[in-house]
């Protein structure tokens, strides 16, 4: 029986023992019928304890190891472990798969949890980040991803109780995520004192926010919030594994072996101990617990599953049990009964019931057991050890009859000799003993002779032989019982085996494929009365073959279920059922086995667990596949790698950058254009079902990267050119004129665009590699399906108008070729290729399939072609071996034959069929497919006339086939498009080259004609002009590479790969002459100009030959080239001849001896050439792209006139250059059609039109050439590619800096000042002695308490103590850097701006604020939602990694949504679209991505790298949601959302009507728009471009004298405002208001009285008000009517804030920035009260008498001021800043501290010539702050080197008695060192430092702040280290807090930011 099919007969999955209890917790639930749901291995398992059945769910591909229920209770989510694990959400009741979830996690799923509505599904994974995702599980989308955390994580859960909370804990950790958008933004768990940080493995959740963890300890840890709430302890005795809630209450499981149940409060109700059940023992550990109603469910670690009633704590009952955690290999069956043994590392033997699946006994043995084996009458079972040793024991009752130990290696089989007189034992030391039973198994023989472990072993049926395999893959026999080895053939060949379950031997040679010689068949049985055998593998499957099998690589059905390894396999006595074992997952699985024709009633069937495969994995040399098709292995084979995608020619622009030398300029770019008029092609030879008709009858076909829409009518083609490379599919939508293409590429796109417009509706990418090689639309258009040309054929369902992957998954191994959608079911498919129909499913992100099973109605053949009948269950395929097969749902139910050879192509309609074949040949078919209606042959004879071409070959094979419009429209495979009249005349419409690539390309001397050669071996003339058509052509011998005309036209020569040439008459394509001189191929031939007289010949022999013509003798040979000639031409006299070869030389000849002569550059110039189609030598330098190949530029072409030259290249471009092009890289326009190499170009005679040829793509091309005086209207797009971004004109101080803006070193972490030194809490610190019992007096207070100051009735206020603090107001406002961020809002009664962090809503009538404040860092871009349903909807975008982007309610200040991803740095620009649902942001990463969002749900629709520079706006057009306009360095771009991608198209620049010349690209700096698609953008000039679609048209001309920074689009009227740098005069002024057209405009000035040129950033305007933000950070109003102007903010401008101090009485303050002002403010007034310029100042400080102010400055001067700001004096001693300056209390001394480290001292009471009377020595490091004492004598300085130091005063000598220093009472404290502030310093503070502090007047409240933005609250003195001091902390200031002040009556607390330049003021509670 050399058969090598599958077996007939089949087994099915009927019984799984055990539970997984190891390394998986809270697996275990009651469903809501009361069945349980758990797993095993890789199977879901629903257990229906009342019948006492199982049901299997099927779709994991290795071990599950976690499992989460439902909120209905009847579905599941399974999650398992892999390369690439997946989620499977399952139905328990049916285990049908609900969704599949991909692509989520690597290395496995370890936990999962639902939300409460079931909707939302969370998982983590076991990679190293512990990743979670949250996905929308129906879709398989995910919403949210983040990485968990750095070590593991046991459990997450979404917290019933709180919307939008997931809960995680794991090792030493405890987060509580919030998920917003799609940003999930973790707290962690704060300890506090109540217990300690520890590991927590479950998770359960309470109202209120409550929390329940257990613990590793056994505690269960409560949390309210984020915060531990209590600790119940000791719950149990060592870690809790399991806790579950339910509406009884809360139940727990632990390692000790007790459930214990409590109430909905969590207080105890019962407990019940495992360990005294009657099926209890010791060491019994709870994994999972699971109580509803009366009953809990108990899993354990060993695969026991308990059941218990909770309420009279019964005793438990058992219900499953499964070998303990080890690995399992021993198996066997016993002779007589339905009984079982497996003995597994867990040291059991354990004896199983088949009939009711129980455990009949179990024995635990001293030892791992390894292998079994019951004796012949089944009284006795021995068990093999992994110590070497071996035990018999009774069956009845496991009693001990032997040990025995013989060897020392492990014992891995064991068999009883059918006589049950004998043993034998092999084991892990290469021998197999044989023991004698009747002798109390007394060893009697010995067989050796292996040279490896044994790993099998057979006795014969009389017991006389014995088999044996090893390891090292031998097969042995021995004669009984001496164990003499026989190796006499005949002898070997006679035994009849009593049991086969060796994996050697010609019986078994099929189990192995043809290839391997390995050992990953663990075990094999057969059943020889059933002439199958079962094998299991180490990739977990069990398989079923045919027995014998003899050839390798047989057909077998194969059965997943076990995860790793299947160790063990057995037929039972009776061979009704299969016994196997599985390694790794200790699981046994009983199997049903069915004999061909029984069918079981009793099991469910389920399609997607038994894949009863003819299995894929051994499609090996079948004795019965049909005849090879030569064309179909060819196309099978075809590969779509390129070694350059097109991908990669974006790099050419930096190479080009880094290769030009500075001050080199590229030649200018022509100023003709050319514009795709026709392409002859069409791609048949390796692509199918490629041909529609629209439904006004044009026609839809592809060729190259071309999608072509043809009028028959008109014969006129319009093309889609927005493909890169070649297109491989197409089809048609089934309700609009929509087209779907597919591309190749490294990372291939699809692209669905309108037949009608032309314009692209959408872009999808990103899934598949190589290649797209199938599409096709769902019944109801909505959906897509592409498949891939990857190795795994994947398969990618889209909703193709969002652009969104839906679901995906592998195809087949082989070649797909048609993917067809159920027309009636819209989540149902097909997919045919090599060998292979399938059926598929969608089920959220993955799909189930089914084989189509043949069974013996016909053979599978390769399926070429799919179409659907009248029903959804009915659909029909075409073969390659000619037969139509007909399913009915996945079942084939007859073959029609249909066709001579493959069936190609077909079509559905409502009447019928159409097919098409190789053979030619059309057949029309009924609606059943039971009869030919008729047949077309495609002959000559049948051409009707008038038709535009002829047909080279009889019958060519049909490849794309369609009905519609009365016609049959067919596609041949040798590119002809021919339309079939039902009468049975055809019309060729058009027609290319067939498969081959085309080379040769020669124009006619005087007529529109051209001729084109190829290796399709077809020389063809065409005719140029109306007709655009095929007139003659000439089947060629040889492949063909170049073509020539005679200058008087009417001889032809055509040069052939094989060196050999033609030459025939052009008319009648007879051959006149032909020769065969040289062996490689001619690469280009030429007559000479005038007479023709000679003929040169091109070779790749690197010689040219010279002919000639009247004598047909060779007369001359030009030698000299080293390398192959690629191109020659000829000098208009016929005596020169120029010659190009491959290694870049440019050589010249004499005609016609081929002597060699030299020429200098300018002669070749001067040189009247008569053509010049080579592509070397200086006037064609320029052509060449950056480090390209000598290849690379194929050919080039010279208009007569001599100033335009074409060029083909292989990167697919036709490119147009002037000529002659000088210089490296010349400028050029590039045109985009052909795919990969464009062979050659050249222009007609008449020089109108350009003839393009493409290599592998076949296609010709005719290009129109169009002058600039014509009108331009770019039907294939002008030249994307004019490369004018180089220099541009102008530089502006204020542009280049926003330009040059590093935002990565803003980010957080980093210290705003580099210090030295230890950090003050990990210095050792000396305690102080003192004396036990003090008579002295009583220590004197550290810090003076300050008295309040008297109220004006002279009454004192009680002052109260600050505990906490609340944002008032923040004086700041963005405008430095930031712009186009300050809006009205709520009809003009609010505005909304930002300053640090703080997102701010300021209503203009009662100057009160409120705030956002919960980004985390700077803000530096917000809008606001225009439309009237999104009111108050305000988006702003974060600097950071990653940055974020917060959509809030300017109301409630709620977030509404977080956006993350895609950009890193920050996001610079946002926008909503004009309905408001989108978001547009722009990034500060390199590439400058722009992303459109759906911010309600955070997700991504689209994102593309937007610039290589700066981008600085991005807005959506007013009146849309796809299209939008971004601006930036040299930069604009027109944006259009199409599906997931973005297409960005560069701005036309013309001369705009202006007559200047507008060649260089602006740096544009804001937009604007108006109607009619018109778009104004403000360059860094002044000017405002006018923009019409894309094209520049028009300039405003210095709308501003600087740098348009603003400008904005009223939507009511359309007027427009802009802002820009401006000096102020009466006309001029920096904010005009422009009517629609930016014709007339008005000018206001916003009066700041200065001269210097005022900076306006951003406009906003609202019913008649303008609001405007400057440069120096003011927001200001301005009324249109009378101009006038109010100041609503005023801010510092740029520059860090450090000085600051409050008034000694009023509620004042005083402020020092580096923008050189001092600023006085009030508290309660919130405004400015006077500045003063003095230049950048660091410090500043109040007399204390409040009548002096004295001000340090950055550059070491400090000067003194009245209270009204008068200078009173100024000196400068030190070159440091002053970082510090102070009036002693005495009001004699001024202590100045500077970056220096020093301190001056200077007596003021003398008057303001001042004198140094005094300073400070021996300060290690700069000065940071000082505090005078209160009695003047003593000054405390702290410094850069975390140092605090007392100096006297005021001669500056160290203080360093500790006695005398704790007696000394400070006036003030405002230092952030010594033990008492010790707390303050956060224990993580490695990168960020604590800048300052201050201490209330109470002396009970210390603020800090710090490097992080928080300002803090602490009690003093907080001497607790590493952070442990309870406080408080408010963000809100972005980065780094400079310095912080108490009021004088401890009402408010001001603060100083760094980097944000603003003054917060806080209300202190």
């Amino acid at each position: 029986m050399a058969d090598k099919t599958a077996p007939t007969s089949q087994l099915r999955l009927q019984w799984v023992y055990g539970y997984r209890g190891h390394q998986c917790r809270n697996n275990l639930f009651y469903t809501g019928n009361k069945d349980i749901v758990y797993f095993v291995a890789g199977v879901g398992i629903v257990y229906n304890v009342r019948e006492h059945k199982q049901r299997f769910f099927l779709g994991h591909d290795d071990d599950i190891v976690s499992l989460a229920l439902h909120p209905d209770r009847t579905l599941v989510a399974t999650g398992q472990i892999g390369k690439s694990p997946y989620i499977c959400v399952w139905d328990t009741a049916s285990t049908d798969t609900v969704s599949i979830l991909k692509e989520g996690h690597q290395h496995g799923v370890s936990a999962m949890g639902f939300d409460k509505d079931g909707s939302r599904l969370v998982s983590v994974g076991m990679d190293q980040h512990a990743t979670i995702n949250v996905w929308d599980w129906r879709k398989g989308k995910i919403i949210s991803t983040v990485r968990g955390h750095s070590d593991k994580v046991f459990d997450v859960q979404f917290h019933p109780f709180q919307d939008n909370t997931i809960v995680s804990c794991g090792v030493k950790h405890i987060k509580f995520w919030s998920l917003c958008g799609n940003a999930l933004t973790a707290k962690k768990g704060v300890f506090g004192k109540v217990g300690e940080i520890q590991t927590m493995m479950c998770l359960a959740f309470g109202p209120d926010s409550q929390t329940y963890a257990g613990t590793l300890s056994g505690d269960i840890y409560v949390f309210r919030g984020n915060t531990l709430d209590r600790v119940i302890a000791g719950v149990h005795n060592g870690p809790v594994y399991t806790l579950d809630m339910s509406e009884e209450g809360y139940s727990s499981g632990g390692k000790d072996g007790v459930a214990k149940f409590w109430d909905p409060d969590f207080k105890p109700i019962t407990s019940v101990n495992l360990v005294n059940a009657p099926e209890g023992y010791k060491g019994i550990c709870i994994r999972s617990i699971c109580w509803r109603g009366d009953r809990a469910l108990v899993g354990t670690q060993d695969s026991e599953v308990f059941e218990m009633q909770v309420k009279d704590r019964d005793k438990p009952q058992c219900l499953v049990q499964g070998h303990a955690e080890g690995e399992l290999w021993a198996l066997t069956v016993h002779p007589r009964k339905p009984i079982f043994a497996t003995g597994s590392d867990d040291q059991t033997l354990r004896l199983w019931n088949m009939n009711n699946f129980e455990l009949l006994s179990k024995a635990t043995l001293d030892q791992k057991i390894r292998s079994c084996s019951f004796d012949n009458e089944g009284q006795h079972i021995a068990a093999g050890f992994t110590d070497g040793s071996f035990m018999v024991l009774r069956s009845r009752d496991l009693s001990e009859i032997a040990h025995i130990k013989d060897r020392k290696e492990v014992i891995h089989e064991m068999k009883y000799s059918p006589c049950g007189k004998f043993l034998a034992v092999g084991s892990n030391d290469n021998f197999v003993d044989i023991y004698s039973v009747e002798q109390r198994y007394k060893r009697v023989g010995t067989c050796s002779g292996n040279s490896s472990f044994i790993t099998h072993l057979d006795w014969s049926e009389d017991s006389k032989y014995l088999q044996t395999n090893s390891g090292a893959a031998e097969r042995l026999f021995f004669k009984m019982p001496v164990g003499k080895q026989a190796t006499n053939k005949e002898e070997v060949g006679s035994i009849h085996w009593g049991t086969f379950t060796g994996v050697l031997g010609s019986e078994v040679n099929g189990i192995w494929e043809k290839y391997t010689d390995t050992n990953d068949v663990n075990a094999l049985d057969s059943n020889f009365g059933g002439e199958v055998a079962v094998t299991g593998d180490d990739f977990g499957l069990v398989k079923l073959f045919r027995f014998p099998c003899l050839k390798k690589g047989a057909k077998f059905r194969r059965y997943v279920g076990h995860s790793a390894h299947v160790t063990n396999v057995r037929f039972s006595a009776d061979r009704h059922h299969v016994i196997s074992t599985g390694g790794a997952d200790h699981a046994v699985f009983q199997w049903r086995y069915l004999p061909e024709g029984a069918t079981d009633d009793d099991l469910p069937e389920q399609l997607n667990a038994y894949v009863d495969s003819n299995s894929e994995a051994s499609d090996s040399d079948l004795s019965d596949i049909g005849e090879i098709d030569s064309d179909l292995e060819r196309e099978k084979q075809v590969r779509y790698d390129r070694n350059l995608y097109k991908e990669d020619t974006k790099n050419f622009k930096k190479l080009m950058r880094s290769d030009m030398k500075p001050g080199d300029k590229r030649s200018s770019g022509p100023t003709d254009s050319l514009r795709l008029e026709f392409v002859h092609g069409y791609r048949g030879y390796d692509c199918r079902n490629n041909l529609f008709y629209t439904q006004n009858g044009e026609i839809v076909y592809h060729v190259a990267s071309v999608g072509i829409v043809y009028n028959k009518e008109k014969h006129t083609q319009r093309f889609y050119t927005q493909h890169t490379d070649d297109i491989l599919c197409l089809c048609i939508h089934p309700i609009k004129d929509l087209v779907a293409t597919g591309q190749v590429g490294r990372e291939p796109s699809i692209h669905v665009w309108d037949a009608e417009t032309l314009k692209t509706g959408s872009i999808l990418k990103g899934h598949h590699q190589r290649g797209i090689c199938a599409v096709d639309f769902s019944g109801d258009g909505k959906k897509l399906v592409s498949v891939g040309l990857d190795d795994n054929h994947s398969v990618v369902v889209w909703d193709w108008k969002k652009g969104e992957k839906l679901a995906t998954t592998r195809g087949h191994k082989d070649k797909i070729f048609v993917v067809k959608w159920n027309p009636f079911e819209n989540s149902k498919l097909v997919t045919v290729g090599v060998k292979h129909i399938k059926f598929w499913s969608q089920t959220g992100g993955g799909f189930t399939s089914n084989r189509g099973t043949v069974g013996k109605v016909a053979k599978l053949c390769d399926m070429l072609c799919v179409a659907y009948g009248k029903t959804a269950d009915v659909c029909f395929s075409g073969g390659s071996d000619g037969n139509v097969f007909i399913w009915s749902g996945i079942t084939l139910q007859k073959t029609v034959k249909a066709h001579e050879g493959p069936v190609f192509a077909m079509h559905s309609l409502d009447k019928g069929f159409v097919t098409g074949g190789k053979d030619g040949v059309i057949g029309l078919w009924d609606d059943q497919f039971e009869r030919c209606l008729k047949t077309y042959a495609i002959k000559r004879a049948s051409v009707a006339p008038g038709s535009r071409g002829m047909f080279i070959t009889e019958s060519p094979a049909v490849r794309a086939i369609v009905l519609g419009h009365g016609k049959i429209l067919v596609g041949t495979k040798n590119g002809e498009i021919l339309e079939v009249d039902k009468s049975g005349p055809l019309t060729i419409l058009t027609q290319g080259h067939m498969e081959g690539e085309v080379w040769g390309l020669a124009v006619h001397p005087s007529q529109e004609v051209y001729a084109t050669a190829s290796d399709d071996k077809t020389l063809r003339l065409w005719e140029l002009g109306a007709e655009n058509k095929m007139i003659n052509y000439k089947e060629l011998k040889q492949p063909a590479r170049c073509v020539t005309f005679s200058p008087d036209g009417k001889a032809i020569a055509i040069g052939h790969r094989d060196g050999s040439f033609v030459v025939v008459n052009a008319e009648s394509m007879d051959d006149i002459v032909s020769h065969h001189h040289r062996k490689e191929e001619i690469s280009d031939i030429r007559f000479s100009p005038g007479a023709g007289k000679y003929l040169a010949v091109a070779s790749h022999d690197n010689f040219v030959d010279i002919y000639n013509v009247l004598s047909t003798k060779r007369v001359g040979t030009c030698k000299g080239a080293s390398s192959y000639i690629t191109h020659i031409d000829w000098d208009n006299s016929g005596k020169v001849l120029m010659v190009n070869s491959g290694a870049k030389e440019q050589l010249f000849f004499e005609a016609p001896r081929g002597k060699r002569i030299t020429l200098k550059n300018q002669e070749i110039e001067r040189f009247a050439w008569d053509s010049w189609t080579c592509v070397l030598g200086a006037t064609c330098e320029g052509v060449w792209p950056p480090k390209c190949d000598v290849t690379d530029v194929n050919a080039s072409s010279l208009t007569k006139s001599g100033n335009l030259l074409a060029t083909a290249d292989d990167f697919g471009f036709v490119k147009l250059f002037n000529y002659p092009a000088k210089g490296k890289y010349s400028k050029f326009k590039k045109y985009p059609a052909h795919s990969a190499h464009v062979t050659s170009v050249r222009w007609s005679q008449s020089d109108t039109k350009l003839i393009s040829i493409g290599g592998a793509d076949t296609a010709v091309m005719v290009w129109n050439r169009v002058g600039l005086s014509e009108n331009r209207t770019n039907a294939t797009g002008d030249s994307d590619d004019s490369d004018t971004d180089e220099e541009e004109e102008g530089y502006d101080s204020d542009v280049e800096r926003e330009k040059k803006m590093d935002y990565g070193s803003k980010i957080y972490v980093n210290p705003i000042r580099e210090k030295a030194g230890v950090r003050p809490h990990l210095q050792n610190t000396q305690e102080l002695a003192r004396p036990s019992v003090s008579r002295g007096a009583p220590q004197p207070p550290k810090v003076q308490r300050a008295e309040p100051p008297p109220t004006a009735g002279g009454k004192r206020r009680k002052m109260t103590q600050v505990t906490d603090l609340q944002l008032e107001y923040i004086h700041g406002y963005r405008g430095f850097d930031a712009r186009s961020n300050l809006c009205y809002m709520n009809d003009g009664a609010d505005i909304v701006f930002h300053a640090a962090g703080a997102g701010i809503v300021q209503n203009l009538s009662s100057g009160s604020q409120s705030f956002y404040v919960k980004h985390t860092d700077d803000i530096i871009c917000l809008t606001v939602n225009q439309h009237p349903k999104l009111k108050n909807v305000v988006a702003s975008g974060q600097i950071g990694n990653p940055p974020s982007v917060h959509v809030w309610d300017a109301v409630t200040k709620e977030t509404m949504s977080i956006v993350q991803g895609v950009h890193s740095k920050g996001v610079c620009s946002v926008d909503f679209s004009c309905t408001g649902k989108y978001l547009l942001t722009v990034g500060l990463e390199d590439e400058h991505n722009v992303a459109v969002w759906r911010w309600q749900d955070g997700s991504k629709v689209a994102t593309a790298p937007g610039n290589s520079q700066r981008i600085f706006q991005a807005e959506f057009r007013p009146d849309s949601d796809t299209q939008f306009v971004s601006v930036g360095v040299k930069h604009v771009k027109f944006w259009t959302v199409a599906g997931s991608q973005l297409v960005g198209k560069r701005g036309i620049l013309t001369d705009a009507g202006s007559g200047a010349d507008v060649k260089k690209m602006q740096t544009m700096l804001s937009v604007a728009f108006g109607a009619n698609n018109l778009t104004y953008t403000g360059a860094m000039s002044g000017d405002v471009y006018v923009w019409k679609d894309t094209t520049l048209t028009r300039l405003v001309q210095k709308a501003h004298n600087g740098p348009v920074f603003s400008m904005y689009t009223t939507l009511r009227d359309g007027l427009i405002v802009t802002g820009g740098k401006e000096t102020p005069s009466k006309e001029n002024g920096p904010v005009k208001l422009w009517d629609q057209d930016m014709k007339r405009c008005r000018a206001f000035s916003v009066g700041q009285g200065r001269l210097k040129p005022e900076v306006v950033k951003s406009v906003f305007r609202y019913k008649g008000k303008i609001l405007i933000g400057t440069k120096d950070n003011d927001v200001i109003e301005v009324g249109e009517k009378n101009g006038t102007v109010q100041t609503i903010v005023g801010g510092h401008a740029e520059g860090e804030v450090w000085g600051l101090d409050r008034h000694p009485t009023l509620p004042q303050y005083i402020t020092a920035s580096y923008d050189g002002t001092v600023r006085l403010w009030d508290v309660s007034a919130k405004s400015l009260l006077a500045k003063l310029e003095v230049g950048p100042a660091r410090s500043v400080s109040f007399s204390r008498d409040g009548e002096l102010i004295a001000v340090g400055l950055k550059n070491g001067e400090f000067l003194i001021l009245s209270k009204d700001l008068k200078l009173w004096t100024k000196k400068r001693d030190r070159s440091g800043s002053i970082n510090d300056i102070r009036f002693s209390p005495d009001n004699k001394y001024l202590a100045v501290g500077s970056e220096d480290s020093c301190v001056d001292f200077y007596d003021i009471s003398q008057g303001p010539n001042l004198v140094r009377k005094g300073y400070c020595n021996g300060i290690p490091s700069f000065v940071i702050q000082m505090d005078f004492s209160a009695d003047s004598k003593y000054i405390r300085v702290s410094t850069g080197a975390y140092l605090n130091q007392i100096f006297a005063v005021p001669g500056g000598t160290l203080v360093e008695d500790p006695k005398a220093i704790s007696k000394i009472t400070w006036i003030s404290w405002t230092s952030t060192l010594g033990p008492e502030v010790l707390g303050i310093w956060p224990k993580d503070s490695s990168n960020a430092d604590v800048n300052c502090a201050h201490l209330s007047h109470l002396g009970n409240a210390l603020a800090t702040g710090d490097d992080f933005g928080f300002v803090k609250l602490f009690e003093f003195p907080c001497s607790d280290k590493m952070s442990l001091a309870p406080h408080k902390r408010f963000g809100g200031h972005s980065a780094h807090v400079t310095n912080v002040r108490f009021t004088s009556d401890d009402k408010h607390l001001v603060s100083t930011g760094g980097d944000d330049c603003c003054v917060f003021v806080w209300k202190c509670l």
